[in-house]
């Protein structure tokens, strides 16, 4: 194997949802028949993303409109996720390296009385709701009452997650941000993976949600490749997300974003400005406005707006730089249901150097990815994963 020392640092971008096909147990989560990005260009009859079909996009999967006779610019496979679960926040643990092999608690019912109760006597907000629903359905059925009576509406969906809305004019962020941190702190003995801040604005008939949302993760129970990294003095710029969904383990440097187009253009001044060191960027879009929400259309143009800012990723790469692009699971917007979708995720890998790109195969974990990290910056192995350096540098 050549000498790495050449890369001194790695971009790791996650398009949140981001599916290329059901995984061979997608059955047992419901999600037969689900493939994120070969369904929607189907019911679109084609998708035009050149960029990403420079890379090898269109090599990993037969997606209609992306070319597959190409001699592609990036490393390219797809990965199975070997942890239980289809969430975000088994998805970006196991990237980095840790599985979770007892799956996240779900409440496909609401949650029990026992959890209300406390969560009402600690915070001292009321609640309504309580039930499995689409974040933006429940404000509609939800919001005037809200609004009327200050209750707060809690809900859940087919994730592990205890979601908490209300209207900015109600209840200030701040308020809301707290009231979330105590929920978090009830649900830990009941391994609830994430408490989330939904609030919205507006009045009845008109209530939307904003983009104040806020994600208060469980802790991993274990090191990760980021407590890895930081214990040996490496930088990680965590973009999006990625501070929330790892509870702060391990992320000191996070950029908040606002929506997929600041978590790009974010991304890209820290190519300027980051030296060297991990550059982890969670892209939320594809997932929170467009997968649950069933919208097709509104994925595909999220899919061309990365599509337009990746060349302006690609001229942000010095020559020691390795980019890799990937996504935490899938959100099918063509199924019936709301849900994310259990599926392989894509990969692309790539680097100045390379003069062209070669199939990495089916990887058993998204592990891989974090054991390669590791491997590129000479730390201790990750526990999981089967790095791909030597793969992509012989």
């Amino acid at each position: 194997m050549k000498d790495n020392l050449f890369f001194k640092r790695v971009i790791l971008i996650i398009l949140d949802s981001v599916g290329v096909g059901a995984l061979p147990d997608a059955e047992q989560y419901g999600d037969l028949g689900c493939n994120t990005l070969v369904n929607i260009a189907n019911y679109l009859r084609g998708l035009h993303l050149p960029n990403l079909e420079r890379l090898g996009l269109g090599l990993i999967s037969n997606i209609r409109g992306i070319n597959d006779k190409i001699t592609p610019q990036a490393f390219y496979g797809k990965m199975k996720e070997s942890s239980v679960g289809k969430d975000s926040t088994t998805g970006h643990w196991e990237l980095v390296g840790l599985i979770t092999e007892e799956p996240f608690a779900t409440f496909p019912h609401g949650f029990p009385e026992e959890i209300i109760k406390e969560f009402v006597a600690k915070t001292g907000f009321e609640i309504i709701g309580n039930y499995p629903a689409s974040g933006t359905e429940i404000i509609k059925e939800l919001g005037a009452e809200h609004l009327k009576t200050k209750k707060l509406i809690v809900y859940t969906s087919g994730d592990s997650v205890f979601q908490i809305a209300a209207s900015e004019k109600i209840i200030p962020l701040n308020e809301l941000y707290r009231i979330c941190e105590i929920a978090r702190e009830i649900l830990n003995p009941y391994q609830i993976a994430r408490v989330i801040a939904r609030p919205f604005i507006g009045e009845v008939g008109s209530l939307v949600r904003t983009k104040n949302r806020k994600d208060f993760s469980i802790k991993p129970p274990q090191d990760t490749l980021l407590n890895i990294l930081e214990k040996n003095n490496l930088g990680i710029v965590g973009i999006g997300k990625i501070k929330d969904l790892f509870g702060g383990s391990g992320i000191k440097d996070c950029l908040s974003t606002k929506d997929n187009h600041d978590g790009l253009h974010k991304t890209i001044n820290a190519l300027k400005k980051v030296k060297d060191g991990l550059i982890f960027t969670n892209l939320i879009d594809f997932d929170m406005l467009y997968g649950h929400r069933n919208d097709i259309v509104g994925y595909a143009k999220a899919l061309l707006e990365f599509d337009d800012h990746l060349p302006l990723i690609l001229a942000g790469l010095k020559k020691e730089d390795l980019l890799i692009i990937t996504a935490d699971h899938g959100c099918d917007p063509t199924t019936k249901g709301t849900d994310h979708t259990r599926e392989y995720v894509p990969l692309l890998v790539y680097q100045s150097k390379f003069s062209q790109g070669q199939w990495l195969g089916i990887r058993e974990s998204f592990a891989d990815v974090g054991q390669t990290i590791a491997e590129v910056f000479k730390v201790p192995s990750l526990k999981h994963g089967k790095s791909f350096l030597e793969a992509i540098v012989s």
